[in-house]
């Protein structure tokens, strides 16, 4: 039943690839603790003491508390799946509780750091630099997920409207907006693209070497390459997203118009980027007002 909930997953959730890995991972895991502690070998068998054991064992191992709350959804999730396709009729995760987490802050690159990466930086006039240009402008540009980023294609980009059509989670489609100075360098990266690999696979955007549709590791290390060059700390395609979403409130967009940009499914998820706004104002004040 496993193989069948990983397939569902990818192909009707439509969860990145990531995740789909790290929840094989994790009912992998539960298998061998099932099977060793009580000789149990399907999942499907297993109770709701039996699931609370494992989590139990995992705190004790002293696992990442964010480790072990997706390992807690991915419990809830299958199961949640079991039941949907007939096979159990109680859900043994529902009552499993997530552990409390330590709430950090976004990290983000500040504005004058990205502006001198972008303006500066000689990237070299090929199908390798203006490929990493493109990846590090578009990130940053549209705010979009790693995996978005992966499955953008040719036909998603709208030249007249200036936008780009992104399927993110759950199959949900969105339109993102893009400014004048990124009309060139998609164009110019295509050609060259096109003069470099000739007919590519299915039409998607980015391209490795030889032709075949990008995958994670690259933009990581490209990424990874650029941001080195900034006073950031952790530099993944991420801190690009959290950039694009704290730069957009730091010059007064609309918290609701910032959600839709960012395809998040409720404002929760949104307003934590409020917290760097709020950094920066209380820092205007202390500065401004006198009685600060």
């Amino acid at each position: 039943m496993t193989d069948a909930f990983l397939r569902y997953l990818e192909f009707e959730k439509r969860l990145s690839k990531h995740t789909v890995l790290s929840y094989e991972t994790d009912l992998k895991q539960l298998v061998d603790f099932l099977h060793q502690t009580f000789e149990i070998q399907l999942p499907e068998l297993a109770t709701f003491p039996m699931l609370r054991g494992w989590i139990a064992s995992l705190v004790e191992s002293n696992i990442n508390p964010k480790s072990v709350n997706r390992k807690i959804a991915c419990l809830r999730s299958f199961y949640k799946y079991l039941i949907k396709q007939g096979h159990l009729s109680v859900n043994p995760a529902e009552k499993l509780k997530v552990l409390k987490t330590q709430k950090r802050l976004p990290v983000f690159v500040k504005e004058n750091e990205i502006q001198d990466l972008l303006n500066h930086v000689a990237f070299e006039n090929n199908f390798h630099g203006l490929r990493d240009r493109l990846i590090i402008e578009l990130l940053y540009g549209s705010g979009i997920r790693l995996s978005e980023l992966l499955e953008l294609k040719d036909m998603d980009i709208q030249w007249q409207k200036q936008t780009i059509k992104v399927l993110g989670k759950r199959n949900k489609e969105r339109i993102i907006p893009f400014s004048n100075y990124l009309v060139n360098i998609i164009k110019e990266y295509q050609q060259a693209r096109n003069k470099e690999i000739g007919k590519h696979n299915e039409n998607f955007l980015l391209l490795t070497n030889s032709g075949e549709p990008a995958y994670p590791g690259l933009v990581q290390a490209t990424v990874k390459k650029y941001l080195s060059q900034t006073n950031v700390e952790k530099r993944s395609p991420h801190v690009l997203r959290h950039t694009y979403a704290t730069h957009l409130l730091n010059k007064g967009a609309e918290i609701n118009a910032v959600k839709d940009l960012l395809g998040h499914s409720s404002l929760a998820a949104t307003q934590v980027y409020t917290h760097n706004t709020m950094e920066k104002l209380k820092k205007a004040f202390e500065q401004a007002h006198p009685k600060a």
